[in-house]
């Protein structure tokens, strides 16, 4: 990945308020609209522009985040609607570009690229009822449709949204650690995004009777979205995933609190606290 920047204004200059977002090299801008601030907000000169926007919230059911991804041309008549009929947002991101370039056909595969990515990544939970079909787009279209999602993908970190973002290796080398514990044999490393357990770790079927409703909730959520099948004396894991911690990855794991720095290790019996601890002392 080549180095790149990232230009955030803040024009109230409160950092929980709205925020503009640019990227070098970039045609597209993006906008971050508290929903707190949407009479503040709603005159935006980009709402009125087409683009392709996320809305962003909790879930009393799920402790990972809800979202809703669509696009609209312009995109304030979408926003005025689901401030009435959706009440789980908090944040609505909207991206459109500086020129005026972004048609119909291009937030149409920017709304259904995103919602494809969100699905596969099961970072979230999608509050959309479908999955669009991806448009008919010339070749040049597709390349700038392509080129501008690249771009966008890279700025949704940035503002402190890792729905789609694939695991990335911290460091020059990967340390390949795991965790015997309970019956069980998982394995994972560290990322820039948390701790990644790789696909087919097995996890314990049952929880002790003190184990954190967080956890709880956590195994729930990932047997109930098809992560965590159930393979008889165990569990196991469909895919990589990225947990927050490699606390929470070995308590979700073992169906019990852990502490994951003692408990992750990796083949010679170094524990991911020893190798940290190495590494500052460097």
């Amino acid at each position: 990945m080549s180095a790149f920047s990232v230009k955030l204004f803040l024009p109230s200059g409160d950092p929980e308020g709205i925020k503009f977002v640019e990227k070098s090299n970039w045609i597209g801008s993006g906008l971050v609209l508290p929903r707190s601030l949407y009479a503040e907000g709603k005159d935006i000169p980009e709402l009125s522009q087409a683009g392709v926007y996320l809305l962003v919230g909790e879930s009393e059911e799920s402790p990972l985040p809800t979202i809703y991804i669509g696009e609209g041309d312009p995109v304030r008549p979408r926003l005025d609607q689901h401030l009435r009929n959706k009440d789980f947002w908090t944040h609505a991101i909207v991206f459109t570009s500086k020129d005026h370039n972004l048609n119909k056909a291009h937030i149409q595969f920017l709304e259904a690229s995103l919602i494809a990515k969100a699905d596969a990544s099961k970072r979230c939970l999608l509050d959309n009822g479908n999955t669009p079909t991806l448009p008919s787009l010339s070749p040049q279209d597709l390349a700038d449709a392509e080129l501008f999602l690249a771009d966008l993908l890279l700025c949704m970190p940035v503002l402190g949204y890792s729905f789609f973002a694939p695991p990335q290796l911290r460091g020059k080398a990967r340390v390949e650690y795991h965790l015997h514990a309970r019956g069980i044999e998982a394995s994972g490393y560290e990322s820039s995004q948390g701790f990644v357990v790789k696909a087919g770790s097995t996890a314990a079927k049952d929880e002790v009777e003190s184990i954190h409703a967080f956890l709880s909730a956590s195994r729930s959520d990932l047997i109930a979205r098809g992560l965590l099948i159930d393979r008889g004396e165990h569990l196991e894991l469909a895919q990589d995933y990225v947990f927050p911690s490699p606390s929470n990855a070995a308590g979700v794991l073992l169906g019990r609190s852990a502490n994951g720095r003692v408990e992750w290790k990796t083949r010679d019996g170094r524990t991911l606290k020893s190798i940290q601890d190495l590494e500052a002392a460097e």
